[in-house]
């Protein structure tokens, strides 16, 4: 079987209100079929335009769509369920549109690890210098998924798609990015919803609580620590173990 962490996936240009209108058709019942066809409708005007092969781009990106929505890995059904359930419910530090943002990065990096990978190096480089090259996060990339053209493309893409959320935003320098708007993260259920969520793309399934909640790979939003009961109190999912003299290790159950 291959391991879905070691394949890139993710290899389109994906707005998030494309995720937002799959989750929308998600939640209110409709079968794959009619959600096929109304994402077929949303993107025929703007994806391979007069175009419809099998293999053309809109096809893709539609099945990046489902497969994170409709039919993710059967370890991660349970989570996006749980981020469904967020879409009826109000968090009272965010906006609507914050929301979506925090529920659509953590379940494209749960159930696509090259995201949340291209997310790490780009997250690393903001902290390290203020801004994040292309050139910089494609050779980091590549070292680590190989020198191919498909990693250079879906790097490209992925980084493509970080602008069209605002979790990015251009500088004065072609091919520089800053950070864009950050989103402060306080309701202890979406903070251990994330957590499962970025555990899902690491190798082991586990980290350390502190290290977790401040992964780069987490670079759009500012996640206020919480202590590791609460952590395990919202989550029937993660388990707690105390890992050295001052940290928890969380993992996935």
């Amino acid at each position: 079987m291959i391991d879905r962490r070691e394949v890139i996936g993710f290899s389109q240009r994906v707005r998030l209100e494309w995720f937002e209108q799959t989750a929308n058709l998600v939640f209110a019942g409709h079968d794959k079929a009619a959600i096929n066809e109304a994402l077929q409708e949303l993107l025929k005007d703007k994806v391979s335009v007069g175009g419809n092969a099998k293999g053309c781009n809109r096809n893709k990106v539609i099945s990046i769509l489902r497969r994170v929505w409709v039919s993710p890995p059967d370890e991660i059904i349970p989570l996006r369920d749980d981020g469904l359930a967020f879409l009826s419910t109000q968090c009272s530090s965010l906006s609507p549109h914050q929301l979506s943002v925090a529920l659509h990065w953590g379940l494209v990096m749960a159930v696509y690890p090259f995201w949340s990978s291209v997310a790490t190096q780009t997250g690393r480089l903001l902290r390290l210098q203020g801004f994040a090259a292309a050139a910089q996060v494609q050779r980091r990339v590549r070292e680590q998924y190989g020198e191919r053209e498909t990693v250079f493309r879906a790097t490209r893409r992925v980084l493509r798609s970080y602008l069209d959320w605002g979790v990015l935003q251009k500088t004065g320098t072609k091919g520089v990015y800053a950070a864009g708007t950050t989103i402060a993260i306080d309701d202890f259920r979406l903070v251990a919803w994330l957590a499962e969520a970025s555990l899902h793309a690491r190798p082991n399934g586990a980290a350390p609580l502190r290290e977790l909640i401040d992964s780069p790979s987490l670079f759009p939003f500012r996640i206020k620590p919480v202590q590791a009961e609460i952590i395990e109190a919202a989550s029937t999912r993660l388990d707690i173990f105390r890992h050295g003299l001052d940290d928890d290790l969380v993992m996935l159950r």
